[in-house]
C-alpha cells in the first residue's frame, strides 16, 4: 500500500449478485486515508441524475437518510475503484495502527505465558523458588497440560460453549470484544505453555545432572532425561511458523508422531524419577505413583489428547469440482454454524482443517470448500475420493462467537466463504460480503442457491471482479455497511496480506474487527 495519486472510484448498483455500472457524480469530501469517490447510481427514475445513491456512512451520521435500513441495504450501490487500481488508499496506515494490528491477542497471549515462566524459572536457578526444585518435571507436565488443552476439540467446543452462554449479547461490548480476541487467539498459550514446558524439562534435566552425585541418581534416568527433552524440542520445533507454512508434509508428521513419542517417554521419566528411593535403587509400589501431581498430569495430557482420536470415521463424500481450482465436497448431516472440521484421505496422516457450510443441524448435509493450495487440495480435484477420514467431533471457530453479538458482518474473499457462509445463513442478525474472481463458474451453483434461499437481498452483497472488471473500494463499503447495519463487529476471511489490510482499515476506522491467523 504505497503513496500514489489520487485514484477515483465509481459506484456501481447491487442487486442481488450482479452489479451495473453507472454515470452521475457527485464528490465526497471527507474521505481522509483513501482515495475522493465519484457515486454513481441507478435509480428507477428515467433521468440518473434525479437518482439519489444509497446513503453513505456521512450521511447517516447526519440523519440525512430517507431510506430504512432494510431498503437502503437493499439498493446498495457497491463502490468500485478504476481499472486497474487495486487499493483505495493513498498514504499509508500509521506504524502505531500496524504495531497494533501485529501485537495482536495470539502475541500477547505467548508474552504472558512464556515470561511468566521464564521468570519462575530465572528465581528457581537462584534456588528462590523450593517447590521448583522438588517438583520441576510437575511445572513443566502443567504447561504441556495446558498447551495441549489449547487444541483439543472437546475442551475447546466447552470453553467456546460456556463463554457464548455466560457473556452473548447482555454484556458490554468491550467484554465481547476482549473474549473473542482471547479465544480466538487461545493458540498463544498453546505455544507459549509448549515452549516454557520445555524450558521446565531442561531445568529439571540440568538440576538433576548438578545433583546426581549426592543423590544416587541411576544413570537411566539421566540419559531418558536427556532423550525426553531432546524429543519434545524436535516437536516444537517441526510446528515452528516458516516449516509449518512451507514443509506442512514435515509438520504433520514430527509435530504429531514426536509429540506422541514424547507423551510415552514422559510416562517411562515420570515413572522412573517417582519410584527411586533415597538409596538410588527403584520402588515397585505403585501407591506412591499415584500420589505424585506428575502421575495425574501426564494423565489429563494422554486422556486430551486420545479423545479426538476415538471419534475418527471414514464416511462417504460427494466431491463436484466446478473449476480446477475448488472441490466442493458434500458430507452427510447438518452441522450448527461456526464449527469446523478436519478431514484427510487416511486415518493418522495429514488432516486439515476447513470450515463447513451447513443450513442447520435439520438440513441433512453440509459442505467443505477445499481451495487448491497445495498437493493435497489438488489431488481432491484431480483424483476425488469417494470416501475420507474425519474427526465427528468438531472444534468452534472464530465464527462461533459471533452468537456474542447482536448484528454483526461477515467479509470475506474467495474460498474464505467456507468459514462463514453459515453464519449468514443460519443467524439472520449478521450481514454477507463475498468478493472473488468469477465466482459462480469457480464455486458451482451450490452456494449461490443456498444464498439467494436462505438470506435476503438486505443482508448480502456479491461482488464479483472479473465481471465487474474492477475492485470495489472495499473499506468504503464495509464503512456504509457497518453503520446502515448497525454491526458491532466484522470478521475478515481472506488471505493474510487482505486480513492484515482490512484489519488496519478498520482499525483506523474505529470498527471492531477480527481475522483469522496461520495459528489462531
Amino acid at each position: 500500500m504505497s503513496d500514489r495519486s489520487l485514484p477515483q472510484s465509481s459506484w456501481v448498483v447491487f442487486s442481488s449478485s450482479r452489479t451495473t455500472p453507472s454515470e452521475s457524480t457527485v464528490k465526497d469530501d471527507k474521505e481522509k486515508s483513501y482515495a475522493t469517490s465519484t457515486i454513481t447510481a441507478v435509480g428507477s427514475a428515467p433521468s440518473s441524475a434525479k437518482s439519489s445513491p444509497a446513503a453513505s456512512i456521512l450521511d447517516a451520521e447526519k440523519g440525512e437518510s430517507t431510506l430504512d435500513d432494510d431498503e437502503k441495504l437493499a439498493n446498495y450501490l457497491v463502490p468500485a475503484l478504476e481499472k486497474g487500481v487495486k487499493n483505495a488508499r493513498v498514504k499509508p496506515v500509521s506504524r502505531w495502527i500496524q504495531f497494533r494490528v501485529w501485537y495482536n491477542p495470539y502475541r500477547i497471549n505467548f508474552t504472558i505465558a512464556f515470561v511468566l515462566n521464564m521468570i519462575a524459572i530465572v528465581v528457581a536457578c537462584t534456588h528462590g523458588f523450593p517447590y521448583a526444585e522438588q517438583h520441576g518435571a510437575a511445572l513443566a507436565l502443567g504447561n504441556i497440560v495446558a498447551s495441549v488443552a489449547c487444541r483439543n476439540e472437546f475442551f475447546l467446543r466447552c470453553l467456546f460453549w460456556i463463554i457464548v452462554k455466560i457473556f452473548q449479547k447482555w454484556t458490554p461490548l468491550w467484554m465481547r470484544i476482549f473474549w473473542t480476541g482471547f479465544l480466538q487467539h487461545i493458540g498463544g498459550i498453546h505455544s507459549g505453555c509448549a515452549a516454557s514446558g520445555i524450558a521446565w524439562f531442561i531445568f529439571v534435566v540440568v538440576r538433576t545432572f548438578q545433583h546426581h552425585v549426592a543423590r544416587n541418581t541411576p544413570k537411566v534416568v539421566l540419559a531418558w532425561g536427556i532423550v525426553t527433552v531432546v524429543v519434545t524440542v524436535v516437536t516444537m520445533v517441526a510446528a515452528a511458523p516458516w516449516i509449518r507454512a512451507h514443509h506442512h508434509n514435515f509438520f504433520e508428521r514430527h509435530h504429531r508422531f514426536a509429540g506422541w513419542a514424547s507423551v510415552v517417554f514422559v510416562w517411562i521419566l515420570v515413572c522412573l524419577t517417582d519410584s527411586l528411593n533415597v538409596e538410588g535403587g527403584f520402588t515397585s509400589s505403585g501407591r506412591r505413583l499415584v500420589q505424585t501431581q506428575e502421575f495425574w498430569f501426564a494423565l489429563f495430557i494422554t486422556i486430551l489428547i486420545a479423545i479426538p482420536w476415538f471419534t475418527i470415521r471414514q464416511v462417504p463424500v460427494e466431491i463436484t469440482t466446478p473449476s480446477p481450482r475448488v472441490a466442493v465436497i458434500k458430507f452427510q448431516r447438518g452441522i450448527q454454524q461456526g464449527l469446523l472440521g478436519r478431514i484427510s484421505r487416511t486415518a493418522t496422516m495429514e488432516y486439515h482443517g476447513f470450515g463447513i457450510i451447513s443450513e442447520g443441524v435439520n438440513s441433512g448435509c453440509h459442505y467443505i470448500i477445499a481451495g487448491v493450495q497445495g498437493d493435497w487440495t489438488r489431488g481432491l480435484v484431480n483424483d476425488p475420493p469417494k470416501q475420507l477420514w474425519t474427526r465427528e467431533m468438531k472444534f468452534a471457530g472464530l465464527p462461533y462467537l459471533a452468537h456474542l453479538y447482536r448484528r454483526g458482518i461477515a467479509i470475506c474473499t474467495g474460498s474464505g466463504i467456507g468459514a462463514v457462509l453459515s453464519t449468514c445463513v443460519q443467524l439472520d442478525n449478521w450481514f454477507l460480503i463475498w468478493i472473488g474472481s468469477d465466482m459462480e463458474k469457480t464455486f458451482g451453483p451450490v452456494l449461490f442457491d443456498m444464498i439467494h434461499r436462505t438470506i435476503p437481498k438486505e443482508r448480502y452483497i456479491l461482488f464479483d471482479t472479473k465481471k465487474e472488471g474492477r475492485r470495489p473500494d472495499t473499506m468504503k463499503m464495509l464503512k456504509d455497511v457497518y453503520v446502515a447495519f448497525k454491526a458491532e463487529v466484522v470478521l475478515i476471511t481472506s488471505n493474510p496480506v487482505g486480513n492484515a489490510e482490512l484489519m488496519q482499515g478498520c482499525k483506523e476506522n474505529g470498527m471492531h474487527s477480527f481475522g483469522p491467523l496461520w495459528d489462531s
